[in-house]
């Protein structure tokens, strides 16, 4: 926990040596204590690009590239958002109708009315292929199963991924932000895991007592961005710490490490109440949050939250919206939280378009499996992994299309299977990073490519 005031030894200038060493264990960027230093150091070291890295920003825009994860917990049903089949019998098609969208040719379920008037700026993959069957965000976040290289800490997430292997576009804001809440079910939760880089690799989570923390309370800006003073206190107690290693010599790392301190950039994006009140109304509130149960609510906020990050300077952002594990009463459930997702959504691509943001932030919507095309008993859908579907948008990629069909009953991928490690090949292209020549050393000491396969070609060619 950071605190900067406090009870402990009082320095002759007012400051505590108890709060100073609290300072440098600030736990901004992982779940555990770590130095600010030591994660400023790392991420120094991480600018030795691992070969075949792309440049980091766009020559077009001037602007780095950025990546917002929009994880539907739970599974949302594909046959009743973006794969409708009308002409299937009662019992498969559901309770919803096709619309047209702006892209002739080209239908969504008619709780997206707002989406369907930008579908020239996203694509619909209904082929996605390769899920397998568990409650969670791991392969959405990585492109693998849980198993994979389980035995030297597993495979990192694209965000950790970025943080790594590009570092922070600015200094004071974290390159990877996860914003999903604590869940009931905790893989719902999930932000996205460093795998084997470690926890200084792990999503800074902006939660309550996050951000409390970074709030000063009993000390003033004023005081603390006396940067001379500041230094000189660290001087003075390093004869007394040094010998236990608490308190390292100071370097650029260190001030860098009180930049985001002193710096406000993040604490602003954070802030909706800077926000303009007419643009926090078309993203909405998303309220009430129905059918959350041991999932996420349905916070439209995160969405608004998300495109200020990106222009703060972060690469990857992370959310879990809703909770979509509709074995019972699905269709209430799509109605709900299919139209607050396409109010927050739409707002999101307008809001980033009309800032000249959308060709530099990819922005994907998917679960970890699709539904069973069958509606059971409960009026609901269950698992099912053998296929699913997946919206995407911005990030310069080819749009207005969609990418493979599946069979009349919405049950296997007939045209183009799309693999999930595909998608999020294309979500690392899409930061610069080419997934297939990419690499990142595991502890072993072994050099691991992002993905075993490439991005999807219909969207980059």
């Amino acid at each position: 926990m950071l605190t900067i005031y406090g009870k402990g030894h009082r320095l002759c200038d007012g400051f505590s040596r108890r709060s100073f060493l609290q300072a440098g264990g600030l736990s901004l960027f992982t779940g555990q204590v770590l130095s600010l230093s030591d994660i400023f150091r790392a991420e120094a070291a991480a600018a030795n690009v691992p070969r075949g890295a792309s440049p980091l920003i766009n020559p077009r825009t001037g602007r780095h590239k950025s990546v917002i994860c929009v994880f539907l917990g739970g599974g949302p049903p594909h046959q009743d958002m973006w794969d409708l089949k009308p002409d299937a019998p009662t019992e498969i098609r559901g309770e919803f109708s096709p619309i047209q969208t702006n892209v002739p040719g080209i239908h969504i379920g008619e709780t997206f009315h707002r989406l369907a008037k930008l579908q020239d700026k996203a694509t619909l993959i209904r082929s996605v292929v390769g899920n397998h069957g568990d409650h969670a965000a791991f392969q959405c976040y990585t492109g693998y199963r849980p198993q994979d290289l389980a035995v030297v800490g597993g495979r990192p997430s694209i965000g950790s991924v970025a943080s790594k292997v590009q570092g922070p576009v600015d200094p004071s804001v974290p390159p990877f932000v996860g914003l999903s809440p604590k869940t009931s079910h905790a893989p719902w939760g999930s932000t996205g895991e460093p795998g084997f880089l470690g926890p200084t690799y792990s999503a800074f989570k902006p939660d309550g007592p996050t951000l409390d923390n970074m709030r000063m309370r009993d000390l003033t800006l004023e005081k603390l961005n006396d940067r001379k003073k500041l230094l000189a206190s660290f001087d003075r107690l390093k004869h007394e710490v040094d010998y236990a290693g608490q308190l390292e010599s100071q370097d650029a790392k260190t001030a860098q490490a009180f930049d985001v301190l002193t710096g406000s950039k993040l604490l602003k994006a954070l802030d909706l109440s800077k926000e303009d009140p007419r643009i926090r109304a078309r993203y909405g509130t998303g309220q009430p949050f129905n059918f959350t149960y041991d999932g996420a609510p349905t916070n439209n906020e995160l969405f608004l939250i998300a495109r200020r990050l990106v222009e703060a300077g972060v690469r990857v952002v992370t959310m879990t919206f809703g909770r979509w594990d509709s074995h019972g009463d699905n269709f209430n459930l799509v109605r709900d939280h299919g139209g607050k997702m396409d109010q927050a959504m739409s707002a999101l691509v307008e809001d980033l378009e009309a800032r000249g943001m959308l060709d530099d932030v990819t922005i994907i919507a998917w679960g970890e499996f699709g539904r069973t095309p069958r509606i059971n008993k409960e009026k609901g859908r269950d698992h099912w992994p053998q296929l699913n579907s997946a919206w995407i948008a911005g990030g310069g990629l080819n749009h207005g299309q969609v990418i493979g069909a599946s069979n009349r009953l919405g049950e296997y991928a007939t045209e183009r299977p799309v693999h999930v490690q595909e998608v999020v090949a294309t979500l690392y292209h899409s930061l610069g990073l080419p997934p297939n020549a990419t690499t990142v050393m595991d502890p072993a000491g072994r050099p691991q490519y992002l993905t075993e396969m490439s991005p999807i070609k219909e969207l980059i060619g």
